[in-house]
């Protein structure tokens, strides 16, 4: 009987410091994490970047995403509800993290779509039409050019000519060289007030949100 107890307080202390070592384990990453952005913190936003929202907003909402980013796409009508909600208190500031194979020339494709005032619209587009033009987690070029010809938002000439402006490789390297820098690896990555979000998951995103306003 007595070794009996012996091995189940034994069993006991075990699981206490697995799970010690965890919550430890995740504490210290999270302290590393929080860390390098405020390190770092002129690598949350570029000249570039687009901007949506009051400008001297309280929160300022950084998200790094890809075109092709199917969690992306679903997240963004929520994160559209979030800024509706909370109007004039919040900015959101889009940067680029195309991971998927071919999203740089869709980042690239965004960018010229600016020339001509369509970079909200082209955006909504893109991730309304997503599972038209990506093919397993790739991009098909050819397929998101249709879309974009038949949806007639954009004069496609002008496009192919703005597309060719190197600048706008510049661009997709140095959102991809901040993304690394933040050690952001998966998309979406936010960043609330240079707070990175530690968890994914809605709530958890509103629940950060809400702490600084």
């Amino acid at each position: 009987m007595q070794n009996k107890k012996v091995v189940i307080i034994s069993l006991l202390v075990l699981v206490v410091l697995f799970f010690g070592a965890g919550y430890a384990y995740k504490t210290n990453k999270s302290e590393q994490l929080a860390s390098n952005v405020k390190a770092n913190y002129s690598a949350l936003v570029r000249e570039h970047s687009v901007v949506i929202g009051n400008k001297d907003a309280k929160v300022e909402l950084v998200e790094f995403f890809d075109p092709a980013c199917e969690t992306c796409a679903q997240m963004h009508p929520y994160v559209k509800e979030i800024m509706k909600n909370n109007a004039g208190n919040i900015k959101l500031v889009l940067r680029y993290a195309p991971f998927h194979k071919g999203s740089s020339n869709v980042v690239i494709m965004l960018e010229a779509a600016k020339e001509q005032n369509k970079f909200i619209e082209v955006l909504e587009l893109l991730f309304n039409t997503q599972k038209i033009w990506t093919v397993n987690h790739q991009v098909d070029l050819n397929k998101l050019w249709g879309v974009l010809v038949v949806s007639k938002l954009l004069d496609m000439d002008k496009l192919i000519t703005d597309m060719k402006n190197p600048d706008l490789i510049k661009i997709v390297e140095q959102d991809l060289a901040d993304a690394k820098t933040l050690k952001a690896t998966k998309t979406p990555a936010y960043y609330v007030n240079g707070k990175p979000l530690q968890v994914f998951g809605l709530q958890n995103l509103k629940d950060l949100i809400n702490s600084e306003l």
